[in-house]
């Protein structure tokens, strides 16, 4: 064994082209993977984890205490398949206002009247101070935005008690805002009744459904205001990693094959480039199986390697990575249990190196069976045949002679041009992905939106804030007024509740042209007071379709209305209206923002400094992409530039067997007058035409590849693309991806090239 790895690493040392080429292919392809692997495990086993440890309810159920009392609701909770229930407790709805007085909470929030954060159903996080005990003592859903030093404070109640906030608390299924002691509900009115349910059969939203009918079966009807599951919930928060994951795994099965198949490559080229060494290694006594082993050894340190580093760097990047990706309410609790799960680290490094060694193994073995008297006699050059009959055709057509020369060259070893060519298509399928992955994500990263400029009032200027000096019906006509306008609509932000929901969600108005808002998916656009067009996040989270009816709540205000359209907008909590139902529950409402289409050829910037001009207490924002679409595009270029280097230097492993199986045919050619120029050209030319399949074949691959990964990342953030965000690809856009196949080979061919082309004939002839 001493003896195989002390030539394994003499190997390793003299092939220094072969082993770097090895190394960052299984870099990359293990990165990619780990990174890959561990966003899909933490798609759900973060919450997972969480959700287990405080025990949370599998149903949050709200019931109107006009209509059931709450020892009916516990007796109804007694059901063979109810695992364990909590409640009910007493819920009442309270209206606060939006200042900086109250902790961040404003609008409609849901205060719960509960003894004890523990209980047999949802354990609540009390990560600053203690439980109320007594009247006057609030702890509020916060997690982490205050700290214990804002432990005393007042908390000011519309219309009732001023409370004592005696600690911080967080709630992962998101019960309530805010929780005071049974005694102190009374004071605040309660109208609902919160009953907290764990199932024994909590797989699927059928069982749940059908679990939650069995406990309300037999109470009043209309009784039942509303529910909740906590797999609506999951579904919430591991959307952002279902829909990173899939371009992720894209890219780690394209860098897994390229890995096969420039291993494959690497080593096949090694044994034929090196048979003398294989005979004199035989002729000094080692065996087949040695000679075997001492190939696969090459393969692996720098396979074994590259692999550890990968994984290293894969977990270095998860971590901030995913952090990124589970930002929103829950991320605090989530963020302890984020990370690799360790099945990730070792499928990567046990799986990534035997990946490389099976695609060793068949010209290792080839090595292995080789007689050493042939080994030892076979010569460096190809036997003539395919190549030289290909060259013979194309020198009678008007090619230059080093053109013809080399478009000849891939045919004398089909093989290993074969295994190239494979490489360059998936290097170009991976350029052609990532490419219309990012014209996909610039359309979504300017949400869609047929509108150019973004009017804000209101600014904030040295810590405060500027108002407008014009009314609302002034701004509109000065905006409209302003050079490049078209068209404008006024929107509103206003939070209400709906019906049977601890969460607020966020109705936004619209006057003017409706129109002007998020890529419409299913239905039509509210026309009338009663109509609202929803986010499809909030449709599924609520499991709701277009055609049904809500109930929306503010300030006492109820009012009842339809759902007629979905869009393509990310908010699961967003509803948008025309301006009479806004009015209809919140009769003061006053455009926040207004949005702005601007003539064609218009600039978005010289509109915005315009209305900055025209009244300062105004915050024009140009319609771009976000956050997300620019980490995702850039990854994706980033993972696309390191495959595309892996897929050139195939290429220019390839080039360099070439050259050198090729080195007397290269003297002979100098001989007779081919200048280096000349060899440079024959040599590109050789790679260039694999390049040009590679980009034939290559780029249809990467259309099917963007056409099934796109839908599954929009599916994991419950959205519907529309045609014009997924049929990306027109002529300019493919005439910008097509040269890829031959940018690839000629950036692997040029240095093997130049390096052919200074070679004498001296050298030849004092090599052979």
């Amino acid at each position: 064994m001493r003896a195989v790895w002390l030539a394994a690493r003499a190997a390793v040392r003299r092939r220094r082209v072969q082993t770097l080429v090895i190394w960052l292919v299984t870099l990359v392809s293990t990165g990619s993977l780990v990174v890959a692997l561990g966003l899909v495990d933490a798609a759900s086993a973060p919450f997972d984890h969480a959700f287990a440890k405080l025990n949370g309810p599998h149903v949050v159920a709200e019931f109107d205490r006009g209509k059931v009392s709450d020892g009916r609701l516990a007796r109804a909770a007694r059901q063979p398949g109810v695992e364990a229930v909590a409640g009910p407790f007493p819920q009442a709805t309270v209206d606060i206002p939006r200042d900086t007085g109250n902790f961040g909470l404003g609008g409609e929030i849901t205060v719960v009247g509960r003894a004890d954060p523990k209980g047999a159903v949802d354990r609540v996080d009390l990560w600053a101070g203690r439980w109320p005990v007594r009247p006057g003592e609030v702890v509020l859903n916060r997690q982490s935005d205050w700290t214990a030093d804002d432990l005393g404070k007042r908390f000011r109640m519309p219309s009732g008690p001023t409370l004592r906030i005696v600690g911080f608390a967080f709630d992962l299924s998101h019960t309530a805002d805010a929780w005071v002691t049974p005694g102190q509900i009374g004071a605040l009115h309660p109208t609902a009744s919160q009953l907290l349910l764990r199932f024994r059969d909590a797989s699927s939203q059928s069982a749940l459904r059908a679990g939650l009918a069995t406990v309300t079966d037999g109470l009043p009807r209309g009784s039942v205001n509303g529910s909740q599951t906590y797999l609506a919930l999951k579904h919430r928060i591991g959307g952002s990693a279902r829909a990173y994951a899939p371009y992720l795994m894209a890219f780690g099965i394209l860098g897994i094959l390229v890995a096969v198949l420039i291993v494959a490559h690497v080593v096949g080229g090694a044994v034929v480039s090196g048979f003398r060494h294989i005979g004199i290694l035989k002729a000094l006594g080692f065996t087949p199986g040695q000679v075997l082993g001492v190939y696969l050894a090459m393969v692996s340190v720098p396979a074994v390697l590259g692999c550890a580093l990968g994984t290293l760097g894969g977990d270095l990047l998860a971590g901030p990575f995913l952090r990124f990706v589970f930002t929103g309410p829950a991320s605090g609790v989530l963020h302890d249990s984020l990370g690799i799960a360790p099945w990730v680290n070792l499928l990567a490094l046990l799986g990534m190196p035997l990946v490389c060694v099976l695609a060793a193994l068949g010209p290792s073995v080839r090595a292995r069976r080789l007689p050493a008297a042939r080994a030892i006699s076979a010569g460096s050059a190809p036997r003539a045949g395919r190549a030289l009959g290909v060259q013979r055709r194309l020198a009678g057509t008007r090619l230059p002679r080093s053109v013809s020369l080399g478009v000849g060259l891939p045919f004398a070893r089909p093989a290993r041009s074969a295994v190239t060519l494979a490489a360059v298509v998936l290097g170009v399928a991976t350029v052609t992905f990532a490419a219309g992955l990012a014209a996909t994500l610039n359309g979504f990263g300017s949400g869609g939106h047929p509108y150019d400029v973004t009017v804000y009032v209101g600014d904030i200027r040295h810590g405060k804030e500027v108002r407008p000096v014009h009314s609302d019906p002034e701004l509109q006509s000065l905006l409209r007024s302003l050079p490049g306008a078209s068209r404008i609509t006024a929107r509103s932000d206003d939070e209400v509740l709906l019906a049977g929901g601890t969460q607020p969600v966020m109705l936004e108005g619209r006057r003017g042209d409706v129109t002007l808002d998020s890529v419409l998916t299913a239905g039509r656009w509210a026309r009338r007071r009663g109509e609202v067009v929803a986010a499809t996040p909030f449709l599924r989270r609520n499991g709701l379709e277009v055609g049904e009816r809500l109930r929306l709540r503010k300030d006492g205000r109820e009012e009842r209305v339809t759902v007629v359209g979905a869009t393509m907008d990310t908010n699961d909590r967003l509803v948008i209206s025309a301006w009479p139902t806004v009015t209809a529950l919140i009769p003061r409402a006053a455009p926040i923002a207004y949005h702005v289409t601007l003539r064609a050829g218009a600039s978005p910037g010289a509109y915005a400094r315009a209305v900055r001009a025209a009244d300062p207490g105004l915050a024009p924002q140009p319609n771009g992409p976000n956050n997300v679409t620019g980490t995702i595009v850039g990854s994706a270029t980033a993972l696309t530039l390191m495959l595309a280097l892996v897929a050139s230097l195939g290429v220019f492993n390839t080039a360099v067997l070439n050259t050198h199986d090729r080195r007397r045919d290269l003297g002979m050619l100098k001989s007779i007058g081919m200048t280096p120029r000349q060899v440079t050209v024959m040599t590109v030319t050789s790679m260039a035409v694999l390049g040009v399949a590679g980009s034939l074949l290559g780029v249809p691959l990467g259309i099917v590849t963007h056409r099934l990964v796109v839908p599954r990342m929009a599916g994991g953030l419950d959205i519907s693309l529309p045609p014009s965000m997924t049929e990306v690809w027109h002529a300019p856009l493919l005439a910008l991806v097509a040269p890829a196949g031959v940018l690839i080979a000629v950036l692997g061919a040029l240095v093997p090239a130049r390096r052919a082309a200074r070679l004498t004939v001296a050298e030849v002839l004092h090599s052979e």
